[in-house]
This record gives structure tokens, C-alpha cells and sequence, in this order.
């Protein structure tokens, strides 16, 4: 494989707020270390590394992350940051990203990569990566990793693909994708598992900077307005011709605005230990369990207590005959919630924005 111009994108806004109390406004989920070692995006940052030197990667967020992202990333350059004019979704940021790759080189690979998501087999990932720059660059198309689906989830966006027409790029099948589903019904979600030819949307993308303005021409011209006043405004230079530009742009995920409506869509397995890392719970199959299935941070003491999750280093918690619990304590929130109902959690915050008395907490 001929050495390609891949740039990695990294998606680094979004709130988290699934991650409340810990997640907070000045703290959100991609500068947490909830899934390693490392805060979430700094690991993102390590993992693409091998394939794409600093040079080339660009963090997209609005100007407060942006500024966490540089006291984070003090080794990559000025011009590897790139600010949104305003929170608006994946596919203003997207288009937004892109149009700067096009204006240096149509014909360069975007890597597009979500800051908080963990991938346990990063040699793996890696090769798919490569592979998916590889068909992007062969190819006039769109590639996609769909994760293999486990269990019939209803909290991802689905893929259906053909299994049988698939072809092999730098080692690597490829399917071309035949539709999308947004987040199905559970029984629609277990009909899916049943019949085979379904992957769950990971949000990681490839595409030629070239293409992704060709494919939004022809399948969604409806976004080619913001499209040519945001490459007009990266042109001038100016910042408040952008901020126009940028509110151009629907704010819609890249995925309802652009993906589930252009042909000429591959995707390949993402089989490298993928998760989104999407509430409390999914912690649970990633922090280390003891004989109770209790995962926890922070000494604790489990009397007949089972499948619980806690957060609470520094302090001793003790749990006595309760089963499926979260409790997260940060010193000034506690958080006590039944782990079936995590997803809840960003009620939390909503609630907590619309009391006065309670806004220092979110």
C-alpha cells in the first residue's frame, strides 16, 4: 500500500452529561479518565498516532474544550486545533473539518474519530484503519466501521450491508452498506441480531475530502449553501464570516444529514474491541469485576451485594445487600441510580439547569 495523506479528525466537543456527577460543563466525558489510564481523548490522540503524525490531526471543539484539549495536548501544533463557532452537531463540525482538508488537498483521506470511545485491540484497529484509508482513497466512496453486534442493542444506529458482496482492500472486506436504521425497537433490534448483515454505527468515517463534497452535492444539496460559504470563509480568514457560514449548516449528526442518504457507502467490520463508552453502565465491562460482578473505583466493602458499579476514590463505601446500583460520589453530588435506567442520568442534569439554586452542579 502506497503511503497515503491521511488526516485524522477528532471529534472533542460533547458534554457527556450520561456522566454526571463526574462529568461536569468544565469536565466533559472526553477528559475523563473513566476507560484507562489516560483521559479519553488523550488516548484517542495515542492510539492514532502510529498512522498520523500531529501534523496532520485535527481536534474540532467548541472554544472552551479547545482550550482544556491545548492545556491537555501541549505537543501538538497551533493549527491542529480548529474551533467551532458554536456547538451545533457532527455535520456542521464535519463539514467544517473537511472543507480545511479540501482546501490543502482534495484528494487526502479524512479520518473522522469520536474522542471518547475506548478500542481494547489498538494493533487491530490500526490495521483497519489503514485498510480504510486505503479503500477511501481507491474508492469514490464513504467507509464506515460497523461494530459486530452482540446482543440486540437499541442504543445504536444500525448498518444493514451485504454480506455476500464484499471485496477485499489492504486485507480488509469491505460491504457495501444498503441502509441505515437509527436506533430500533427492541424487537426490530432482535430481528437484526437474528438475520445477520446488521453492524452497529461506531461514527468512525473515512472519506477523500473530494469526495465527501461530491457526495454532498449529489445526495444532499441541501447542505452545499454552508458547504461553499464555509470553504468562502476558510478562504478570507475571517471569523465572523464563518460563524455566519457555520449557522448555515443544519445541525444535524453527519450521519442524518449526509450518510443515510448517499450511495457509494462501504463499511468493514469493527472487531477491535469497540465500545462508546456511552453511560455508567458500560463501565461495567470494562473496569475489572469482582466474584459479585461489583465494579468499582475506590476502596469498597461489598456485603451481599451484586452487580453493582461505584465511583468513589478516597473514601471507603460499603454496600450492604443491594443489587444493580450505581453510585458515583464526587464530594460536593452524590448519585444513586438503578444501573437499568442509566441512560437517565442526562435527565439529571436538564433538571438541574432548569433550578437556579442548582445550576453550580452541572
Amino acid at each position: 500500500m502506497k503511503d497515503r495523506d491521511v488526516r485524522a479528525v477528532i471529534l472533542a466537543g460533547g458534554r457527556g452529561t450520561r456522566f454526571w456527577p463526574l462529568g461536569r460543563a468544565a469536565r466533559p466525558k472526553q477528559f475523563l479518565r473513566i476507560a484507562g489510564p489516560d483521559p479519553m481523548l488523550l488516548a484517542t490522540v495515542k492510539r492514532v498516532r502510529p498512522l498520523v503524525p500531529p501534523r496532520r490531526m485535527i481536534l474540532i471543539a467548541d472554544a472552551a474544550q479547545t482550550r482544556q484539549a491545548r492545556k491537555l495536548l501541549p505537543r501538538l501544533p497551533r493549527t491542529s486545533f480548529l474551533v467551532e463557532p458554536e456547538a451545533r452537531n457532527t455535520a456542521p463540525a464535519l463539514m467544517l473539518a473537511t472543507a480545511r482538508v479540501w482546501l490543502e488537498d482534495p484528494e487526502a483521506v479524512v479520518a473522522v474519530l469520536p474522542a471518547d470511545h475506548l478500542v481494547r485491540d489498538e494493533a487491530r484497529f490500526l490495521r483497519r484503519l489503514r485498510a480504510g484509508a486505503e479503500a477511501a482513497a481507491r474508492e469514490d466512496a464513504l467507509v464506515i466501521f460497523g461494530i459486530p453486534p452482540t446482543y440486540p442493542a437499541t442504543g445504536f444506529g444500525y448498518i444493514r450491508h451485504d454480506r455476500a458482496a464484499g471485496r477485499k482492500i489492504a486485507g480488509t472486506t469491505f460491504y457495501p452498506v444498503q441502509g441505515f436504521k437509527e436506533k430500533p425497537a427492541p424487537a426490530q433490534a432482535e430481528e437484526y441480531l437474528a438475520a445477520g448483515g446488521h453492524a452497529w454505527n461506531s461514527g468512525m468515517f473515512l472519506w477523500r475530502a473530494g469526495v465527501f463534497a461530491a457526495k454532498i452535492e449529489r445526495f444532499a444539496p441541501e447542505l452545499v449553501p454552508a458547504w461553499t460559504a464555509i470553504v468562502a470563509a476558510l478562504r478570507s480568514g475571517s471569523a465572523a464570516r464563518l460563524k455566519r457560514a457555520f449557522g448555515l449548516a443544519p445541525a444535524l449528526s453527519i450521519d442524518y444529514a449526509l450518510m443515510e442518504k448517499a450511495g457509494g457507502v462501504l463499511v468493514a467490520d469493527g472487531d477491535f474491541g469497540w465500545s462508546d463508552v456511552g453511560a455508567w453502565s458500560t463501565l461495567a465491562g470494562i473496569w475489572p469485576r469482582d466474584a459479585a460482578g461489583n465494579a468499582v473505583r475506590g476502596d469498597t466493602l461489598a456485603l451481599d451485594a451484586a452487580n453493582c458499579l461505584v465511583w468513589n476514590p478516597g473514601r471507603l463505601t460499603a454496600l450492604v445487600g443491594v443489587r444493580d446500583l450505581i453510585v458515583v460520589d464526587t464530594g460536593d453530588a452524590l448519585l444513586v441510580c438503578d444501573a437499568a435506567l442509566d441512560q437517565k442520568v442526562k435527565d439529571v442534569v436538564e433538571a438541574l439547569k432548569r433550578k437556579k439554586q442548582h445550576r453550580k452542579y452541572v
